[in-house]
C-alpha cells in the first residue's frame, strides 16, 4: 500500500489507499493552508491509477477544522478539476465536511458556488462519483447530488440540505434518489466505486471496451416464467459481470453496466411482470441520460405490466417523472437495442426503449405479450358480450394468440425479430456490433455523386 503520514492525513489516508493503485498517487497543492492560519486546507486533491486508468480525487479530511469549506478548499478542487477536463479523466470526490466556516460570510458561498460550477462545467465530459463517507449537509449535498453516480455508506452517510434537528426527521434515510449505492462500510463503497472506475469510459471522447474471452454466441438459459432480472442479465452479460446502479431504490428495474461482446453497456431490465413507478422511471431517466452523454449502448430488456396505478403516484407528478423517462429514450442519440421478454402492456412498450421511441433494433421472445392492455382488461371492455359463448379464460388466452403475441407486432413493424431465449446473448452482442458505428443526424458530404 502506499504509505501516508497518518498525522499529516488523519481519515484521508486510509481513503487513498482504498481508491488509488499502490505508490500512484500525488497530491496537488499540498501546502494550501486555511487563511490566516497554519492548519493545511481540509481537503486532500491529487491523482493516480486506479485499476491502471488515470483517476483524480479530492478528499474532504474531517480531522481538519472539521473539514469546513471555504475560499481556499474551493480553488484546490477548481485547480484539480481544471486538470481532469483537460486530461480527460473522472473525478472522485469525497464528502465529509461540518460545512462552511460561517465567519467567512459571502466568500464561503461564493466557493460553494465555484464548486458547484466546475461540477457542472464537468458533467457528460469526464465521469464524476461522489462517496458519501461522514457529513454532507446543506450546499454540500446539492454539489454532491450534482455528480453523475453518489455512493453512500450505511449508517455513517449522513445526506441532507437541511439539518435533521430543523426538519425532525432521520437523516439516515439517504434513498432519495441520490444514492445508486449503500456500501456495507467505506472499503465496500471505494471497492464499489473501482468497479466503476473498471467499466465506465475515462471521457465522452472514449468508447469503453473491455476484454472477456467470453463467447459472444454462448446459449443463454433461463426460464421466462420464473426467472429473476438480476439472473437474466448476469447470464447475458460478459463473464456474469452486473455493476448495479439504483437497486435499493428502484425496486422494479435492474439497471447499471455490463460488457455484451466487449462492448460496455448500459442495461435497463425489467423485473418479471413489474409496474414503471415513479422511482424506477426516474432512475432509468437518469441512466438513459448519462449513458447518452458518454456515448454508452443501451440494452432494455422488456417484461412489465404497465403503469403504477395509484393515488399515491397520482399525486406525486407522475406524468412529469414518465415525461422524463419519454424524453430520455427519444433524445438519446445512443445505440439503442430492446429486448420485449414477456409482457409489455400499454405505456410499458411505448416508454421502455420502443422503436417508436427511436430504439435502433427492437427483438421479442416468443413469449412476448404486447398490448395496449392487459388480456384480462381487454376482454372485459372488447369481448365481454362474448362471455357465455365462451369462458373468460379461453377468451384471455385468445387475445394473446391473435391480438398480443410477438408475431402481431412484427406483422406491424414495431418488432424486428422474434427470436429464440437461447439465442438471447448472442443476438444483441451482433446488434451491438452492428451499431458500434452508429452516427446520428444527416452525414457531411461535398455534394452528391449525380449519375452522368
Amino acid at each position: 500500500m502506499v504509505q501516508f503520514d497518518e498525522k499529516t492525513y488523519g481519515s484521508s489516508k486510509q481513503r487513498l489507499e482504498l481508491i488509488f493503485d499502490c505508490g500512484t498517487f500525488v497530491e496537488l497543492g499540498a501546502y494550501t493552508k486555511r487563511q490566516g492560519t497554519d492548519t493545511p486546507a481540509g481537503v486532500v486533491c491529487g491523482y493516480g491509477a486506479v485499476s491502471g486508468k488515470l483517476a483524480f480525487a479530492f478528499i474532504q479530511e474531517s480531522g481538519r477544522n472539521k473539514g469546513a469549506f471555504d475560499e481556499r478548499q474551493s480553488k484546490k478542487i477548481e485547480a484539480l478539476y481544471s486538470l481532469a477536463v483537460k486530461n480527460g479523466a473522472p473525478v472522485i470526490g469525497v464528502f465529509d465536511s461540518a460545512g462552511a466556516v460561517v465567519y467567512d460570510g459571502a466568500s464561503a458561498l461564493a466557493a460553494y458556488g465555484r464548486l458547484m460550477k466546475n461540477i457542472s462545467d464537468a458533467s457528460g465530459i469526464i465521469p464524476q462519483i461522489a462517496v458519501i463517507d461522514g457529513i454532507c449537509g446543506g450546499s454540500s449535498a446539492v454539489a454532491a447530488a450534482m455528480f453523475d453516480f453518489v455512493v453512500t455508506v450505511k449508517d455513517k452517510s449522513k445526506l441532507f440540505v437541511n439539518p435533521p434537528f430543523v426538519v425532525g426527521e432521520s437523516a439516515d434515510d439517504v434513498f432519495s434518489g441520490n444514492s445508486v449505492y449503500e456500501a456495507e462500510s467505506s472499503d465496500d463503497a471505494f471497492s464499489y466505486v473501482k468497479s466503476l472506475i473498471n467499466i465506465l469510459p475515462e471521457n465522452n471522447a472514449t468508447v469503453a471496451y473491455t476484454e472477456s474471452a467470453d463467447d459472444m454466441n454462448r446459449p443463454v438459459a433461463f426460464d421466462a416464467k420464473s426467472y429473476s432480472a438480476k439472473e437474466l442479465v448476469a447470464n447475458v452479460a460478459d463473464d456474469g459481470r452486473f455493476v448495479s446502479v439504483y437497486e435499493k431504490y428502484a425496486a422494479n428495474l435492474k439497471l447499471g453496466f455490463v460488457s455484451l461482446g466487449g462492448i460496455v453497456t448500459g442495461i435497463v431490465a425489467s423485473e418479471r411482470g413489474g409496474v414503471i413507478d415513479i422511482k424506477s422511471a426516474r432512475a432509468a431517466a437518469k441512466l438513459v441520460g448519462f449513458c447518452d452523454s458518454f456515448s454508452i449502448p443501451v440494452v432494455t430488456l422488456v417484461d412489465s405490466e404497465g403503469l403504477d396505478v395509484s393515488a399515491e403516484a397520482e399525486k406525486a407528478a407522475y406524468a412529469q417523472e414518465l415525461a422524463k423517462l419519454a424524453y430520455a429514450y427519444s433524445a438519446s442519440e445512443s445505440a439503442k437495442v430492446t429486448v420485449v421478454i414477456g409482457k409489455a402492456y400499454g405505456a410499458a412498450f411505448t416508454l421502455l426503449g420502443s422503436k417508436a421511441m427511436g430504439t435502433d433494433m427492437t427483438l421479442a421472445l416468443p413469449t412476448a405479450e404486447i398490448s395496449v392492455l392487459s388480456p384480462e382488461a381487454s376482454v372485459a371492455f372488447v369481448w365481454n358480450d362474448r362471455v357465455g359463448e365462451q369462458t373468460r379464460e379461453e377468451l384471455e388466452a385468445e387475445w394473446k394468440e391473435k391480438c398480443a403475441s410477438a408475431d402481431e407486432a412484427a406483422d406491424l413493424g414495431e418488432i424486428d425479430d422474434i427470436i429464440d431465449p437461447a439465442e438471447l446473448r448472442s443476438r444483441i452482442c451482433a446488434a451491438l456490433s452492428m451499431l458500434s458505428a452508429k452516427a446520428e443526424g444527416t452525414p457531411i458530404r461535398k455534394h452528391a455523386n449525380m449519375p452522368l
